[in-house]
């Protein structure tokens, strides 16, 4: 929020000094187009050629990994979920574990449980989502389905000097390859 305000004084004051001056402020550059279902499906086609889409929803592979894509347009929502394991069986103290990772370590990605199942999950507005960012959304939610059991991290932030932060940038970095706006 504070950022938000900074960053509308700061317009607010270069317009108010250009406009003393007589010039008009230079145009905004344009962003990205709103991210629809076909503009998904068309990123996702570059991750993995065999994705399918049914309706709303898209089935497609990152490394072994299953994810499913759904969106609504209507209620202009998207989700992106990775399969973890059956809920069956998740007792307190990993049910306590997976609520301190959706604060702190999933970062983005969330765990959740649904139809008796546990996922991995990422849900954003449809419209405003970015490429960039939905490309990170697909890393965090594949890698906290990958260290399940383990660090439960999205994997985006990794304090300290290990390997992980290398190896999640790849992933991410492969992502983006053939991406085009």
């Amino acid at each position: 929020m504070a950022r938000l305000l900074l960053t509308l004084a700061l317009v607010l004051y270069a317009t108010l000094g250009l406009a003393q001056q007589g010039e008009t402020p230079a145009p905004e550059p344009l962003s990205e187009p709103p991210m629809t279902l076909e503009r998904l499906a068309n990123i996702i086609l570059n991750i993995d050629e065999d994705a399918q889409l049914r309706g709303s929803a898209i089935e497609f592979t990152i490394q072994d990994i299953p994810v499913i894509v759904v969106t609504d347009p209507r209620a202009d929502r998207m989700r992106a979920m990775v399969p973890i394991r059956s809920a069956d069986g998740l007792d307190p103290e990993e049910l306590m574990r997976l609520m301190q990772a959706n604060f702190d370590s999933a970062l983005d990605a969330r765990y959740a449980v649904a139809r008796g199942r546990l996922w991995g999950v990422f849900i954003h507005p449809l419209s405003p989502l970015e490429q960039d960012q939905f490309l990170s959304a697909l890393v965090q939610t594949v890698n906290v389905a990958r260290t399940y059991g383990q660090t439960y991290s999205g994997g985006a932030q990794v304090f300290g000097g290990g390997d992980s932060n290398g190896i999640y940038q790849d992933l991410l970095d492969d992502l983006r390859k053939g991406q085009a706006l």
